[in-house]
């Protein structure tokens, strides 16, 4: 399995599904436009091409992505590192804003060496879930600040979720 991966955001759980939602949207925002290609798109489905760091070089992978609002984000792999992936983001109303989880599993075949290969991909594709995890918190807390400073939502500031499952090195 792949995760779990939880952080408590102190933002509403609409405002976090918005920040990790982002860049399948017509208009994502910049910084993430050279991570995330969307390919084709419906109005809850997308094909995206991801591209990750890994070390000196740039791993690319082709997910489906089904969008639900503002619930949950679910993640299965078309091409990539290994022949099966599937993931999702839950998003839960929680006392001072929202728990975000990442949960997956991943799979590959040619039994002994596929499984070796599989927990390097596992580590490496855990770290860059946590990394953007962080990213979609920072973002989720600074327009939660913004739209609370307006007069609208209440909102605080970020705190990862206590307990082993925070770790994600």
């Amino acid at each position: 399995p792949l995760g779990p991966i939880e952080m408590n955001v102190a933002a509403l759980r609409e405002i976090v599904f918005d920040a990790a939602a982002a860049p399948y949207g017509p208009n994502p925002p910049r910084d993430l436009r050279h991570h995330v290609e969307v390919l084709q798109r419906s109005s809850t489905m997308v094909l995206a091409a991801h591209r990750t760091q890994v070390g000196r070089d740039v791993a690319v992978t082709l997910e489906g992505v089904v969008l639900q609002r503002p619930e949950r984000i679910e993640f299965r792999l078309v091409r990539g590192p290994v022949p099966h992936v599937v993931e999702q983001f839950v998003f839960h109303e929680v006392d001072g804003g929202t728990r975000f989880t990442y949960t997956g599993e991943l799979g590959t075949d040619l039994w002994g060496p596929g499984r070796a290969w599989g927990d390097r991909v596992a580590a490496v594709w855990e770290d860059a879930v946590h990394r953007s995890m962080e990213q979609i918190r920072d973002t989720a807390v600074r327009r939660a600040r913004s739209r609370s400073s307006r007069g609208a939502s209440p909102s605080g500031s970020a705190r990862p979720a206590s307990g082993p499952s925070e770790d994600a090195s």
